[in-house]
């Protein structure tokens, strides 16, 4: 994949793209990902024009202003502004756990542009129940604020950058592996004058202001007119259980489950495998 970048009303979005050639396909990674957790998977998608973007915060792409929020509304202004630039009137839209969920929002929202969905392990939104909204925003607020005191970490060198975000990705179901992780962490840091930081936003680490409520969430799943994939790991994420993940597939109008082995980056796991299940319900 080579790299390309677009301005855009936001700001430079930065983004890697294969050959540039057959259906078009716009992938949108996860949280604190990038663009490059689609490398693995896009040399197995030579049949597809993918556009793997950066979202904003995260890897080479913008950061917002100060005083600006990281919100859905954000990222799907980004998406639209990218298709607009790629001259793309309609497009499938690939997405894994954060960006699964922003195309899920956006396949509702702009039905007319989206071709297909495909989901990696996620589908619509985290929820939380309306008793929450009050307790939440005295949370962010407080969080926001605190966050302004604080300076960067300054890694020594890359592999020191990419052994902590090894630490960090030890958990149950994270799949990842050091060649893995040093591939994410490679566009994921800039260099200062004493070694390396993050290239995203430290923002992106505060807790949102608000969350869907399930019943906003099953009412976007509802007006997902467009052929959709949902593709999960097995075992389910602790914080999206198979029952729950089952039932939000069930409310789509034109959906598909497909579970495989793996942990929550299986795309990069197994990208021939996913690969070839996203080639298949592409091409009906």
């Amino acid at each position: 994949m080579h790299t390309c970048e677009f301005d855009t009303p936001q700001g430079r979005i930065c983004a890697l793209r294969n050959h540039g050639k057959g259906l078009p396909v716009l992938a949108l990674h996860g949280w604190l990902d990038n663009a490059a957790s689609f490398v693995p998977l896009a040399e197995h998608l030579q049949a597809l024009d993918l556009v793997a973007m950066d979202l904003p915060g995260h890897g080479r792409s913008l950061h917002l202003p100060a005083g600006a929020e990281y919100s859905f509304n954000t990222a799907l202004m980004a998406v639209l502004d990218v298709a607009d630039a790629l001259g793309w009137a309609q497009f499938a839209l690939l997405g894994h756990s954060m960006g699964a969920g922003i195309a899920s929002l956006l396949a509702a929202a702009c039905p007319q542009r989206i071709t297909q969905l495909v989901a990696i392990e996620m589908l619509g939104a985290l929820t939380e129940p309306p008793e929450r909204t009050a307790m939440r925003m005295r949370e962010a607020l407080a969080a926001q604020r605190e966050r302004a005191t604080r300076g960067l970490r300054v890694f020594a060198d890359v592999d020191t950058a990419v052994q902590a975000r090894l630490h960090a990705s030890r958990v149950p179901g994270s799949g990842l592996d050091a060649p893995l992780v040093r591939l994410l962490v490679a566009r994921g840091v800039r260099a200062v004058q004493a070694g390396y930081v993050w290239s995203s936003d430290p923002r992106l680490t505060l807790p949102s202001l608000t969350r869907m409520t399930a019943a906003q969430v099953d009412a976007v799943l509802d007006a997902i007119e467009c052929p959709s994939l949902a593709i999960f790991a097995t075992p389910a994420q602790p914080y999206f259980p198979d029952a729950e993940r089952q039932r939000r597939v069930a409310r789509l109008p034109q959906g598909r489950l497909c579970t495989l082995p793996g942990g929550h980056h299986l795309h990069m796991q197994q990208p021939a495998t996913v690969a070839g299940v996203i080639l298949d319900f592409l091409r009906g």
